[in-house]
C-alpha cells in the first residue's frame, strides 16, 4: 500500500513540474496585446527631460535593466512592440531618457543645457551622474549590471559611453551607430553648437578615443550594408578594432531597409540575445 502512495505521490510531483516548466517554457507575453504591452511603459522626469521606464510583468531573477539611448529623430520604445516584447520576455526592465539631440556626447551641448532645469553638465554626465542613480531608486540596478542598447545617434552615443566607462558598461549593443557623426556637422543641426568646427568634431569621435586596454568585454554592433550614411564608418570601426585586437561581436552583413526601424526591429532578437548572454556573464563573474 505504500508503494502505491509513494508511486502516485511521485508522479503527482512529476506532473506539477512538469506543468511548471511548461509554463514557463512559454513567453510571458503571449497573453498580451502590444497594446497592453505598450501600457506597461511609465513616464517620469528628471531635471525636466523625459524618462520612460518599462517594468515587465516577470521582472529578472538577477538584478539587471537597460538603458536605451534614442537616435536623432527621439523616437523612444514605449509605441515599439517589438522591443517592448522581447525585454519583457528576458525579464530586463528599460530606461529610455530622452536626450534631445545632443548626440550623448561627453562635450557641452548648449541646446541640450537650454531645455534641462537643474542640471549643467553634458549630456554623457547626465546619464552617468542623474539617469543612472534613477534607474537604482526605482529598479534597483546599478553597472556592471546595465547593458547598454542604443540607435543611430544613440548607438554612437552609448559606444561613447562604454569605452569611457568600459569596467562600469561591459555590455552594450550599438545598431547602426552613427559613428562619423562630425559628417553632420553644418547641417544646421544642434552638433553645430556643441564643436567649433568639423575637425573638433571629428576629433570626439570613437574611433579617435578607442583605448587598447580598456574596453567592454561584450560589446556588439550592427549596421545595414544599404545604410549608406553611416555604413562605412562602422566598418571602419569593426576595422580598427580587429586590427588592435580588440575582442567584439559585429553584423554587417544582414541587410534589411537601411537606416530605418524596418532594420532596427528585424536585428530586436539577435541584440537581446547578445545583452542576455553578456549580463548573465557579468553576473556569473
Amino acid at each position: 500500500m505504500f508503494d502505491r502512495l509513494r508511486r502516485a505521490l511521485q508522479s503527482s510531483t512529476e506532473s506539477v513540474q512538469d506543468s511548471d516548466s511548461a509554463h514557463a517554457a512559454v513567453p510571458v507575453t503571449d497573453q498580451l496585446s502590444d497594446a497592453q504591452l505598450l501600457a506597461l511603459w511609465q513616464t517620469q522626469y528628471l531635471d525636466g527631460r523625459r524618462v520612460d521606464i518599462l517594468r515587465p510583468p516577470r521582472e529578472a531573477s538577477s538584478s539587471a535593466a537597460i538603458l536605451f539611448l534614442h537616435g536623432h529623430g527621439r523616437v523612444m520604445l514605449d509605441q515599439n512592440p517589438v522591443y517592448t516584447r522581447l525585454c519583457c520576455d528576458a525579464g530586463l526592465a528599460v530606461v529610455c531618457p530622452d536626450g534631445g539631440q545632443s548626440w550623448w556626447l561627453h562635450e557641452h551641448c548648449p541646446d541640450f543645457s537650454a531645455t534641462t532645469t537643474d542640471y549643467s553638465g553634458t549630456p554623457q554626465e547626465w546619464l552617468l551622474n542623474r539617469v543612472i542613480p534613477l534607474m537604482h531608486a526605482e529598479l534597483g540596478v546599478q553597472p556592471p549590471n546595465i547593458a547598454l542598447m542604443g540607435v543611430s545617434m544613440g548607438g554612437q552615443g552609448i559606444l561613447q559611453l562604454a569605452y569611457r566607462h568600459a569596467a562600469q558598461y561591459p555590455v552594450l549593443a550599438a545598431i547602426a551607430p552613427a559613428v562619423d557623426f562630425h559628417q553632420m556637422y553644418g547641417s544646421g543641426i544642434p552638433l553645430d553648437g556643441i564643436f567649433p568646427d568639423v575637425e573638433a568634431a571629428r576629433q570626439a569621435t570613437v574611433i579617435l578615443n578607442l583605448h587598447p586596454l580598456s574596453w567592454p568585454r561584450y560589446q556588439f554592433f550592427c549596421c545595414d550594408p544599404t545604410d549608406t550614411e553611416w555604413f562605412d564608418g562602422v566598418a571602419r570601426l569593426g576595422m580598427k578594432l580587429s586590427s588592435s585586437g580588440i575582442l567584439h561581436e559585429r553584423d554587417l552583413e544582414t541587410s534589411h531597409g537601411g537606416h530605418t526601424w524596418d532594420y532596427f526591429n528585424h536585428m530586436a532578437p539577435r541584440v537581446l540575445q547578445h545583452l542576455q548572454h553578456g549580463l548573465a556573464n557579468v553576473a556569473g563573474e
